[in-house]
């Protein structure tokens, strides 16, 4: 079986040297230094990109809205910022996953190697993603406008509703633990506890409810946390 290509895209060589010598284990990764040069390898043949944030010239941001206007490839952005408002731009505009540096390598490994195997197994049952749309069923996640349909009506969500919704959704039947969670939506560097995920959980559920959707979009992994479970083909 031939090797899955990745871009990693940063403006520091010592760290894609780093990354590169970890990545070319198992894959074939092709290097750029800025986004100008990351457009300009970018190919379909490309099945990964990792992108860093804080560029000169074309920042990650430019980069990665660029590359969802023609291509669905999982993106994982990496930043030594680790403020939540930039968490929630990089999902708001297609990213798939987010590192803030300085991060384990072994971790950005299983994220790489389980999102190269999500978008290489095929669909999952009644998911289409169109556009900037996430189609699941009958809920509709906009991601340009943070807008959430249920049975083609308007969800009203708070910000971190959507970003729990939409975080949870970017990543199918994989269990988050509140800690996980409370990290990852409202960042390390805030005091709160887990009854603020648990809060949040039972609002979207509610309001699910309330719009008749026709099923429980987060489900309760009991003693480990939360996920989005999705159906797979049964082919």
């Amino acid at each position: 079986m031939s090797k899955k290509t990745i871009l990693l895209v940063d403006d520091e060589w010592k760290m894609r040297n780093l990354l590169k010598i970890h990545l070319a284990k198992q894959y074939v990764v092709i290097e750029a230094s800025n986004g100008v040069e990351a457009l300009a390898k970018f190919t379909a043949n490309i099945h990964l990109v990792i992108l860093d944030i804080m560029m000169a010239e074309m920042d990650g941001w430019e980069v990665c809205e660029r590359i969802r206007k023609e291509s669905n490839v999982p993106i994982i952005m990496i930043t030594a910022r680790g403020d939540i408002a930039d968490k929630s731009q990089g999902f708001g505009i297609g990213a798939d996953d987010y590192l803030v540096k300085p991060f384990d390598v072994e971790e950005l490994l299983l994220r790489v190697n389980a999102l190269i195997r999500r978008s290489t197994t095929g669909r999952l049952k009644n998911e289409v993603a169109i556009g900037n749309q996430l189609i699941y069923q009958d809920l509709t996640v906009n991601m340009e406008s943070r807008s959430v349909k249920a049975n083609g009506s308007n969800m009203t969500l708070t910000p971190k509703e959507y970003d729990l919704l939409l975080y949870l959704l970017s990543n199918p039947n994989k269990v988050f633990t509140r800690d996980q969670l409370l990290d990852q939506i409202w960042g390390i560097h805030e005091v709160l506890d887990y009854r603020t995920v648990d809060t949040h959980i039972k609002n979207i559920r509610d309001k699910c409810k309330k719009m008749k959707l026709s099923f429980n979009p987060i489900k309760t992994v009991w003693g480990v946390g939360y996920q989005f479970e999705w159906v797979k083909d049964s082919i």
